[in-house]
């Protein structure tokens, strides 16, 4: 033994004095010298205080694996003192990766059966800090055994290892089922909660153990009951709530039990609302088990009016002013507003309230519910809040506001004017945040609506009078201009204020435009075009718009000046083919995003048949030859036969009538995964107007025998194609191959390059919770050329 060793305590205060880093190693390794040499010299009555002192070496972060397999040495020890830092040792010095872990199997299985409480316990939990699959398989059924001892303390550390085993190894769950019952009736709130915890663990991983503990839902039941209206012993009350901890666990279990069991979930539903109603909100631990009711309130085949009251508990929370509580209650009503839409509705100016909170977190959470409130019938209120709170929310908060209100006015606008508007606000405020294409779908939508052109233009000259700053907004106006400047000229809109506008104030407002240092070259490009097209649409002298072509016809931005080159020759060499080249573009239809274009189409063949339908064969030449003036020109386009004039017919002969080249071959359908019954398919569409859309719809089908709950599926693209996920119809998949879940993917590619696709399951299945991430490379070539 070495004599210069110092006592724990010691150790301890001479770390502490040390003044630097480097005087604290050096005590550090001074000590572990003595410590090695103790181990070699075998001293048997003080190796306890070694390994104690390099426990708490190894607590500071120093190595201390040598002392490994003394630790194994203490634990054979007959001394309880040894066997206590033996244990202690092992389960801070030892794990699964380190093959020295196993050597301890026969030690543990002997003090399991010694029959002394103290030991047992040490040696449990080790065994549930540490203990791997094969020393759980090899010492299960000790523990078994022990779970039904007479002395509360063992059965308590028995309880929680075997949540430890199955958990590690679920295929153990049929060696614990039978004791599980009899634990059931524990008066011990400690054992009581092991085992309502081991239960939970069961249910989730084997069906079998699901079936078998839903006939303890009635006990289950009695016993939160108790708890909620009779109360229990002060020691287990916390700020007046009858063990919290105990009550939440039982719900939770409650909530597996009566997934998807109408008689379960009947049984439940009277206690349910107890507590519901009897909880104490005053007080944290309140709050938690009503949010655990809660949760088990939308989970299980609860009564609507039940449903109801958790929505309102939610609501009481988000008025509550601890801000975990409010997130926890956004968080769960988000999750809520697709089955429980106008439950959820009743709390909107709540939830609105919370937009302004200056906690980030709250603020983004009550943004993504405040979008999903948004329909129908509230789109011009909430659109008018979440507007007002664009001007002043955070940066990174911007781009999600601005997208979300653009698609919820695309999804929900009353009139195209309203859309318009509020697009043209969304621009002026936050215009640099909007996504990319709000371009290009103000501009078709504009486009569509003739009779809002001169509306349009006006609102769009008099917001870049006073702002260029907005790249989106300079662009769309720029357009618009150049589209309609003989609109804005002549000051016949009855909507707008009398506005007074000169030609030479609108090619002074675009050449600002060129000139200014905030513009991108996309922008120039839009403007200088706009002079283009203006020296057609107003009259008068266009010498000044020739010598910006001239000028930018040497600009070092090879894009522009390409642009004002070809302009220059259509000024010189092809003056009487410019108004035919610069002629307005024809008016576009355009739908929602949830229509779909072939329906569309067809409503409009059928629409035309009921109007005026086509009897003859030279009627329908002509008909084909007008479409091919619209179209383009066809060499391969094939005249219909002749039609007959049957009324009956003539919807048929008209949906076959070729009004443009023949549409492509069907896009075969793919299978990407299939788990335990549980099939997902893609389906693949590509509307004929626009080539670079695809539409893509995700099929999950189920011909398992048990339901698929929580099923969430999310996609992700390469950053050059732009995706959008639509709500899907469903989030369980019903077993035996009932109605299949489907959700839309609308995917953008305007490259056409090769499409890869990623996506991720969640979802539950026989009680276990399965995530899936993979990749979908095998797309068809015709998805993306």
């Amino acid at each position: 033994m070495v004599a210069s060793s110092l006592k724990l305590q010691d150790l301890i205060q001479e770390i502490r004095e040390a003044k630097t880093q480097a005087q604290e190693r050096e005590v550090i390794q001074k000590e572990c010298a003595h410590i090695r040499a103790s181990f070699r010299d075998g001293d048997p009555l003080h190796s306890h205080r070694q390994l104690a002192k390099l426990l708490y070496v190894h607590m500071l972060g120093y190595p201390a694996h040598f002392g490994q397999m003394e630790c194994l040495k203490l634990i054979a020890s007959p001394r309880f003192t040894d066997k206590r830092v033996g244990y202690l040792g092992a389960m801070l010095l030892l794990d699964e990766r380190q093959d020295a872990h196993l050597l301890i199997t026969n030690s543990i299985k002997n003090d399991l059966s010694q029959g002394i409480e103290a030991v047992q316990g040490l040696a449990l939990c080790t065994l549930s800090a540490m203990g791997s699959a094969e020393m759980c398989r090899d010492l299960a059924l000790e523990v078994e055994k022990l779970l039904l001892q007479p002395s509360p303390y063992v059965r308590k550390k028995a309880v929680l290892t075997a949540v430890h085993m199955i958990r590690k190894v679920p295929e153990l769950s049929d060696i614990f089922l039978p004791p599980c019952a009899q634990l059931l009736h524990e008066r011990h709130h400690g054992i009581l909660l092991g085992t309502v915890t081991l239960i939970t663990e069961l249910c989730e991983r084997s069906p079998a153990a699901l079936q078998h503990f839903r006939k303890v839902v009635p006990q289950l039941v009695h016993t939160l009951r108790t708890l909620v209206m009779t109360g229990c012993s002060i020691e287990h009350s916390v700020s007046g709530v009858s063990d919290p901890f105990l009550q939440v666990q039982i719900l939770r279990l409650l909530r597996i039990l009566g997934r998807n069991h109408e008689e379960s979930s009947e049984t439940m539903n009277d206690l349910l609302a107890q507590v519901a109603t009897n909880t104490d909100t005053s007080r944290n631990a309140g709050n938690a088990v009503l949010f655990e009711t809660v949760l088990t309130i939308m989970d299980i085949r609860s009564a609507a009016g039940l449903r109801v009251l958790a929505v309102n508990i939610l609501g009481r929370f988000l008025l509550n002013s601890d801000r975990n509580i409010r997130y926890v209650a956004l968080t769960s009503l988000l999750k809520l507003v697709q089955s429980d839409h106008s439950a959820v509705q009743r709390h909107r100016p709540t939830v609105v309230e919370c937009l302004w909170e200056p906690d980030a977190s709250l603020s983004r959470r009550a943004l993504e519910l405040s979008l999903a409130l948004v329909n129908s019938s509230n789109v011009r209120a909430m659109t008018q809040e979440l507007q007002g709170f664009l001007e002043s929310c955070p940066p990174d908060l911007r781009p999600d506001c601005a997208s979300g209100i653009l698609l919820a006015a695309e999804r929900f606008a009353p009139t195209k004017r309203w859309h318009i508007d509020t697009i043209l606000r969304v621009l002026t405020t936050a215009g640099t945040y909007v996504r990319d294409d709000a371009v290009a779908n103000l501009i078709q939508l504009i486009g569509g609506a003739q009779e809002l052109h001169a509306y349009s233009v006006r609102r769009l000259y008099s917001a870049l009078a006073e702002d260029i700053s907005q790249q989106p907004l300079v662009q769309v106006a720029a357009w618009c201009i150049g589209e309609y400047g003989d609109l804005l000229l002549e000051g016949t809109c009855e909507e707008t204020e009398p506005l007074q506008v000169e030609k030479e104030e609108v090619l002074a407002l675009l050449e600002r435009v060129l000139q200014s240092q905030m513009s991108l070259p996309a922008t120039r490009g839009y403007a200088l075009t706009a002079l283009m097209k203006l020296s057609t649409r107003l009259h008068g002298d266009n010498n000044r718009i020739c010598q910006v072509m001239s000028i930018y016809g040497s600009c070092q931005d090879v894009e522009l000046q390409q642009r004002a080159v070809e302009y220059n020759a259509l000024f010189r060499k092809y003056d009487h083919l410019r108004a035919a080249v610069l002629e307005k573009m024809p008016l576009v239809e355009r739908g929602g995003p949830q229509v779909d274009e072939e329906a569309k189409e067809s409503k409009e063949v059928a629409q035309l048949s009921e109007a005026a339908p086509v009897p003859t064969e030279t009627q329908a030449s002509k008909l084909l030859d007008l479409l091919d003036l619209l179209d383009g020109p066809s060499e391969n386009a094939q005249h219909p036969p002749p039609l007959d004039p049957t009324p009956g017919d003539t919807l048929i002969h008209l949906l076959d009538l070729p009004c443009a080249p023949l549409p492509p071959a069907p896009i075969p359908n793919l299978k990407v995964f299939e788990r335990e019954g549980l099939q997902l398919n893609l389906s693949f569409v590509r509307p004929p107007g626009t080539p670079t859309l695809l539409l893509i719809t995700v099929t999950a089908t189920n011909t398992s025998g048990g339901d698929v709950t929580h099923f969430i599926c999310q996609a992700a693209v390469p950053k050059s194609f732009q995706l959008q996920l639509q709500a899907p119809s469903g989030d369980t998949v019903p077993a035996q191959g009932g109605l299949p879940m489907t959700q839309l993917l609308r995917i953008l590619n305007p490259n056409k390059a090769p499409l890869r696709l990623k996506l991720r399951l969640t979802y539950d299945h026989f009680g276990q919770s399965v995530q899936e991430i993979f990749e979908v490379n095998n797309l068809p070539v015709e998805t993306w050329q």
